[in-house]
């Protein structure tokens, strides 16, 4: 009896053994993932930078030694500077958009930004035709459309987190009605329009980073590059609202207005994408998704430069293998949705709930 006392002591020490070194503070579980994650993030960076020298250089129709050569480099380079961008603000605003709500399937699009960008344009072209719609372009027109959506969000988050209410899934809803009111005001102005309007119209409500004008860049670049850095320098703080809020709490993090400050930033970085370069309702989810899976940890000072990688490479990788491969440049953006919201349904149906 004894002896059987002593061999399940034996194994309980061993099995407690067992489970301290598996179980680890660190971001990673062992060194092996550590190392994996470095080479796959290092190799998507080379082929992200390999994607973007393809466009800047592959079959261009100048000579390099001719004096036009770099004038149309400057011009791609427009477009590169645009896809940096979005990769910015698309991935680390669902990112860290989806840690503040505690669910990895919802995007920042529920709260309505595409619904208001489309809105903004259709309106314009509904009520002064399509003169003014064309020449409502450059800075002005850019800084209306981000004050605008970054003010609905703060109007919304006023409202709904930090009043009576105080509730992240009423905020949630309450954006996803707007965003369909508006959608379905957008829609019902659209069938009353010219067909030659209509025509003029749908090119501009398709994301695409031609939609961009470099004269955006100046506004544009240092807004992000704030709000970039802001979110990276949260990231721990964002590792424990991950935790949820009597977790965080109870760890010392004010957890309302950790999520209220996190928002913000998020709507901001949105704003920006979405006047830059028009909709990209899935593609920051596609990224978030892939980052999931390719990065082995819930540290987010790990996870943000594993989702820039990747959402730089899905960019540049996609509009190289559609402008030069298969001469269809202006498909890329509805290519990309259509993997981001096939990707949508597999991760749902696997889940089985929002």
């Amino acid at each position: 009896m004894s002896e059987f006392i002593y061999s399940n002591k034996n194994r309980e020490e061993i099995n407690i053994n067992r489970h301290k070194k598996s179980r680890s503070a660190k971001a990673f579980r062992s060194k092996k993932e550590e190392r994996r994650y470095w080479i796959l993030l290092i190799t998507l960076v080379v082929l992200g930078a390999l994607a973007t020298y393809g466009l800047l250089i592959y079959n261009n129709p100048v000579p390099v030694d001719s004096p036009s050569f770099i004038p149309v480099v400057k011009r791609r380079l427009v477009a590169i500077v645009a896809m940096l961008i979005a990769v910015i603000c698309q991935s680390l605003a669902t990112v860290a958009f989806q840690t503040s709500t505690n669910n990895r399937i919802i995007t920042p699009s529920l709260l309505g930004f595409e619904a208001l960008y489309s809105t903004i344009h259709t309106s314009t072209m509904f009520f002064l035709g399509a003169r003014v719609f064309i020449k409502f372009s450059g800075v002005g027109s850019f800084l209306f459309q981000v004050i605008i959506m970054v003010l609905m969000c703060l109007i919304l988050y006023g409202w709904l987190l930090s009043g009576k209410y105080g509730n992240l899934q009423l905020m949630l809803l309450v954006g996803v009605i707007i965003g369909t009111g508006l959608r379905s005001v957008s829609s019902f102005m659209r069938r009353l329009l010219a067909p030659s309007e209509f025509d003029v119209l749908q090119a501009r409500l398709f994301g695409s980073v031609n939609n961009a004008d470099a004269s955006y860049f100046p506004i544009a670049i240092p807004i992000v590059i704030i709000a970039a850095v802001l979110v990276l320098a949260y990231s721990k703080k964002l590792n424990v609202l991950s935790l949820g809020k009597s977790v965080s709490t109870s760890l010392g993090v004010d957890h309302p207005s950790g999520v209220i400050y996190t928002l913000i930033l998020v709507s901001v970085l949105m704003s920006i994408s979405t006047s830059l370069v028009g909709p990209l309702t899935f593609f920051g989810f596609l990224v978030a998704a892939l980052t999931y899976q390719a990065a082995p940890t819930y540290d987010h000072r790990y996870i943000f430069p594993m989702a820039l990688a990747i959402g730089f490479l899905i960019l540049t990788g996609a509009y190289f293998f559609m402008y030069h491969v298969f001469r269809a440049q202006g498909v890329v953006s509805v290519i990309i949705e259509m993997f981001g919201g096939i990707t949508f349904l597999i991760v749902m149906l696997r889940k089985g709930t929002l």
